[in-house]
């Protein structure tokens, strides 16, 4: 694989915590245009391996690299503006703005205007028809006008996918997309993911075995902090550490 190829790499990233190793040593690639999905037991290192990447924490050693550069002491605010978006760094819905309301303020940002609010509303409707567009790309143009504290749950999440799709992210990490979500949000979501995936990067963690068999170019099984396998669903689900460190614990397709 080419080096062009990668678009996010770490290399024996670390994080301790006053003796605890909760990242050890960690060497990830993932390839551009890929879902790749990290995935392990409770307490495997997956959010604090999130939370290095998209700088919410600074490492004990190792590095990041994102786009070929290295981003290991970036800010995180620096982030977006190179291309990689964490989907709760911009997905607060702002529950009494309408869903339409609340992808316009995500549009801001790359105008400048971002914390504009005092300024009339007839100056944001040149946003208006790239947030319907985003809106009917997530499955939310029925509920434009709707307060968005009113949405059920899953169409929350959809609507949180559309402001941070609203900074057009080349990388888009996401953490446990399907939480919380009934059977019918998940198919929903699932389908949202795959379709947002064609033309950028999506990396996850998630606990649904179904999602991740489903979407899932490479996975990273995580174990104890460290990468336990790695390879396509079909080689990992049949790893006998895996099976004995994650899918025997009620995980399991």
């Amino acid at each position: 694989m080419a080096d062009s190829d990668i678009i996010l790499e770490t290399i024996d990233l670390t994080k301790e915590f006053r003796g605890f190793v909760a990242v050890d040593g960690v060497n990830l690639a993932v390839q551009r245009g890929t879902v790749h999905a990290l995935i392990g037991p409770n307490g495997a290192g997956k959010t604090t391996l999130f939370n290095l990447i998209t700088k919410f924490l600074e490492p004990s050693a190792g590095s990041i690299r994102f786009k070929g550069q290295d981003i290991t002491h970036a800010r995180a605010a620096e982030l977006p503006e190179r291309g990689m978006v964490r989907s709760f760094q911009i997905s607060a819905v702002f529950p009494h703005l309408t869903v339409l309301e609340n992808v316009r303020v995500a549009l801001q940002r790359p105008t400048g205007i971002s914390f504009h609010f005092w300024k009339p509303e007839s100056s944001l409707h040149h946003l208006n028809e790239r947030a319907e567009e985003l809106l009917e790309a997530v499955g939310l143009s029925d509920y434009i006008g709707h307060q968005a504290g009113e949405l059920p749950y899953g169409r929350k999440r959809a609507l949180e996918i559309a402001t941070t799709l609203a900074l057009e992210p080349d990388t888009l990490l996401l953490d446990e997309p399907m939480a919380g979500m009934t059977s019918e949000d998940i198919a929903r979501i699932s389908d949202l993911i795959r379709r947002i995936s064609k033309d950028r990067t999506i990396i996850m963690i998630e606990h649904q075995m179904k999602v991740v068999a489903d979407l899932s170019d490479t996975i990273t099984v995580l174990s104890r902090g460290r990468i336990l396998a790695e390879g396509p669903y079909e080689t990992v689900s049949q790893n006998p550490d895996v099976i004995e460190a994650y899918m025997g614990t009620g995980h399991a397709a």
